[in-house]
């Protein structure tokens, strides 16, 4: 088959035809029909994950359908539609596992990071790890919902905010387009912020009843004089960024960070104790959950603004993603 591999810590990527793995026996083997380039990907090329080994094929975006299963897979059948995500499989016995909550599983896998991931036209998964795509979605539009729909559908119906509710997207990229979709299709009042107004139309088209440009206005002030928010879902990298909302939450609000900072973010203790607001984050989700997402996507017609490319323009792809050029996910298509 061929696949897209790092072959070293920094290095570019090399297509290369590699042998069709076979599954294990409880893991099942998807055809990859597509899979979304995410920024955390960047873990493999950097070389930053712990324990990594090399080569390694990314990819945990992946959506396919089912090429053959291993003799204790009973779940599954080959024909299934099927998608990886980020979680790619957990331990069942550790103290979090006992409890459901395979997310925190204290041995949990990763997709692409401890086995080879979609970047390739064939790979391997443990059962667990597998959520079923419903028919009516489109691959290309299914793998980015995997990691970025799903974090960002589960971190807001994990929240406090309910139907009515004033809800803002910090950031209107390849996380926050799909937040807005996600936030106006729960009935929330959503605000999309973001910096200048060349987004602007696009974030009201997705869902958005208000847009705040960050640079024209003080963010917090006029989630302030929109009464407040209830939750400031933050999928914008920026320290910057992120403080400059905070205090726009209501009385208690709370700050839901999915997008990672790469500095530290200054939080006032005085103004979260007079608000009873909170910081938190959320990470992600099982496949379960990500078959919530899938479902949901499908039911209210939520998907993704796409760039593809074939695996052979992989390292074009990536590097497309890695600068912030994409609009605003990229996926692959072996």
């Amino acid at each position: 088959m061929k696949a897209a591999r790092i072959t070293e810590s920094g290095g570019e990527f090399e297509v290369v035809d590699v042998d069709v793995p076979e599954p294990a026996a409880d893991e099942v083997r998807v055809e990859v029909d597509a899979c979304g380039i995410c920024h955390s990907d960047a873990f493999v090329v950097q070389g930053q994950w712990p324990g990594l080994e090399f080569p390694r094929i990314p990819g945990h975006e992946i959506a396919g359908h089912v090429d053959a299963v291993g003799e204790d897979v009973e779940a599954w059948s080959e024909g299934d539609r099927v998608g990886v995500g980020w979680h790619g499989g957990h331990c069942f016995t550790c103290e979090p596992c006992r409890r459901g909550d395979f997310i925190s599983c204290e041995n949990a896998k990763v997709t692409g990071i401890s086995y080879d991931g979609g970047y390739a036209e064939y790979m391997t998964a443990p059962q667990e790890a597998l959520a079923a795509i419903p028919d009516d979605l489109d691959a290309v539009d299914a793998a980015p919902l995997l990691c970025a729909g799903i974090t960002t559908f589960n971190a807001l119906r994990n929240s406090d905010a309910r139907p009515g509710d004033l809800v803002a997207v910090l950031g209107v990229g390849g996380l926050g387009h799909l937040g807005l979709q996600y936030a106006h299709a729960a009935g929330f009042e959503t605000v999309a912020v973001s910096r200048g107004t060349e987004k602007k139309d696009l974030a009201l088209e997705l869902g958005a009843d208000h847009y705040v440009d960050s640079e024209a206005t003080d963010p917090a002030e006029e989630l302030q004089e929109l009464g407040g928010a209830k939750v400031i879902l933050g999928t914008a990298p920026n320290a910057d960024a992120v403080e400059s909302v905070l205090d726009g939450l209501g009385i208690d609000g709370e700050f839901v960070a999915v997008g990672i900072p790469g500095e530290p973010i200054d939080v006032s203790l005085q103004s979260l104790v007079m608000g009873r607001n909170g910081v938190s984050g959320w990470p992600s989700g099982h496949a379960r959950d990500s078959q919530d997402t899938l479902e949901f996507s499908a039911l209210r017609d939520i998907a993704p603004e796409i760039e593809t490319y074939s695996l052979d323009d992989t390292q074009e792809a990536y590097d497309r993603m890695i600068e912030g050029d994409a609009r605003f996910r990229v996926v692959l298509e072996p």
